[in-house]
Formats: C-alpha cells, sequence, structure tokens
C-alpha cells in the first residue's frame, strides 16, 4: 500500500478559487478540512485494477457523512470543486496509473463548461491526464433539473472525460435518465448485488440491465461484491469490473493492493 501526505483543503481552494466562475465567487468559503480514500475498482477478466474511486473522508479518516453534514448550500460550489482538485492532486502524488473516478454535486455545477475548469488546472498543475478521469454521479441524487445534469454529462463527455451513473437502480431516475444519456459506465447498485447468487429476483433485475447496456454499448460496473458467490455470478453474467470489500477496502490517502485470494 502507498500512501502520501495529505493534501491541504486550503491547497485545494487555491486552484479552485483561481478559476471560479464569476456567478459563483460570492460563495461561502469551504472552512472544514477533509481528505479522500481510494478504492479499487478491478477487471475480473484480467486480473488487473481498472480504476480507483476518490471516496471523500475527514481529515482523519472519519466518514463520508460526517464530512457531507457540513455542505449547505452557501459552500456546495466550493465544496464540488475543492473535491475535484484534491481528489486528482492526491491521485498525482500516489503515482496512481489507472482511471480515477471522481463523485461530483449536479447541484452545484452552474456552467459545466466554465466549472470544469479547476479540473483542468489541477490535471496540468499535478500531471495527470484527464482522459484517466471518471466522473460519477449518484443516480439517488436529488436532482433539480434533470436536462441540467445531461448536458453537465454532455459536457463532460465533450471534453474527453469518461462519465459514469453510481447507485444504478437505487433512485429515481432509472431507465428515464438512461433514455437521455448513455455514460460510458452504469454501476449497478449494492442493494442489487447482495446475494445475488440466491436470489432470484435480483437476478432477474441485474439480467435486465446488463441486457439494456449491452445494447447502449454502456460498461456494467458491479459494486458492493463481498463474497465469493458474488464475484462468480455477476461475471458469468459477463460483467468484468467490480468494486468491493472482497477485493480491497477503501484505503485512507493510499492504494489498495488486491490479493491473490480474491482472484481464486
Amino acid at each position: 500500500m502507498i500512501e502520501i501526505r495529505p493534501v491541504p483543503a486550503t491547497e485545494a481552494l487555491a486552484i479552485a478559487e483561481r478559476l471560479a466562475c464569476s456567478g459563483c465567487r460570492g460563495e461561502d468559503t469551504v472552512t472544514f478540512e477533509f481528505d479522500y480514500a481510494y478504492q479499487p475498482i478491478v477487471n475480473v477478466k484480467t486480473r488487473t485494477i481498472y480504476a480507483h474511486e476518490a471516496l471523500v473522508r475527514g481529515p482523519n479518516g472519519e466518514s463520508a457523512a460526517s464530512v457531507l453534514a457540513q455542505v449547505n448550500d452557501g459552500n456546495r460550489y466550493r465544496f464540488d470543486q475543492a473535491c475535484r482538485v484534491k481528489a486528482v492532486a492526491g491521485a498525482s502524488r500516489l503515482g496512481m496509473l489507472e482511471y480515477l473516478s471522481i463523485n461530483f454535486l449536479p447541484n452545484a455545477v452552474y456552467r459545466p463548461d466554465i466549472c470544469i475548469r479547476s479540473t483542468f488546472e489541477a490535471a496540468r498543475e499535478y500531471g495527470f491526464p484527464i482522459d484517466r478521469i471518471i466522473f460519477e454521479v449518484t443516480e439517488g441524487e436529488q436532482v433539480q433539473d434533470r436536462d441540467h445534469l445531461v448536458n453537465i454529462f454532455r459536457e463532460y463527455q465533450r471534453f474527453d472525460f469518461r462519465t459514469a451513473i453510481d447507485d444504478f437502480g437505487a433512485g429515481y431516475a432509472g431507465l428515464n435518465l438512461l433514455a437521455e444519456y448513455q455514460p460510458h459506465i452504469v454501476k449497478i447498485d449494492m442493494d442489487l448485488v447482495r446475494d445475488i447468487d440466491s436470489s432470484v429476483s435480483r437476478q432477474a433485475i441485474v439480467r435486465g440491465i446488463v441486457g439494456i447496456c449491452r445494447d447502449l454499448s454502456i460498461t456494467v460496473l458491479a459494486e458492493g461484491i463481498e463474497t465469493r458467490a458474488e464475484r462468480d455470478f455477476l461475471a458469468g453474467l459477463g460483467i468484468e469490473l467490480m468494486q468491493g470489500y472482497w477485493f480491497s477496502k477503501p484505503v485512507f490517502r493510499g492504494l489498495g493492493a488486491i490479493p491473490d485470494s480474491a482472484w481464486e
């Protein structure tokens, strides 16, 4: 496991501040510290790490909930921008060679073509290729304007970022969102994955998702894998990308390694 020194939130904010769009500069600054844990996403066919998801944590590894509880309408934009910068900085300092998956807050993005500039700046400053960045949004996110979310996705794709819908099957948008926009990756919610090897209903639902995504040329990723039986059943459906404790827990300020036993 590789570890690095933490990147202060003030350092991330400094970059975000330089490029904040005029409509966002009046927002409150972020006054709390936060950091990241990184969890591997693996390809079970090639037995390699495909990407690492950046998961927000408190400055001492506290839960994401403890950080997100401090986000409000006044600092949401600043927090979202600082998150991107901090995730990229951490990935670069860890020597990450795989894709970096970053969660974003769609309600914090006013104009995607302008708000994306801090990510470009961070990628240049820390030497991380933009074509190895995935932006993902939770399907259950309470998006105020779905058309706006679709526009964000399309702008990100135009700038050569990859896109993903997280927790697919857990939220309210579901297939309606997928009908309007086809991301590079759909991440099947862990509640559909849990005990799928023994659940006929979950098997039927996931088979349906896999079939739809295949027809739309979308890569399927199963998250929340905790057992060999779950892994094997999903692999049998043709799902190659997986994420979960079976392979590695999130590593605070570090990159996880996959034990040989995870492939057996």
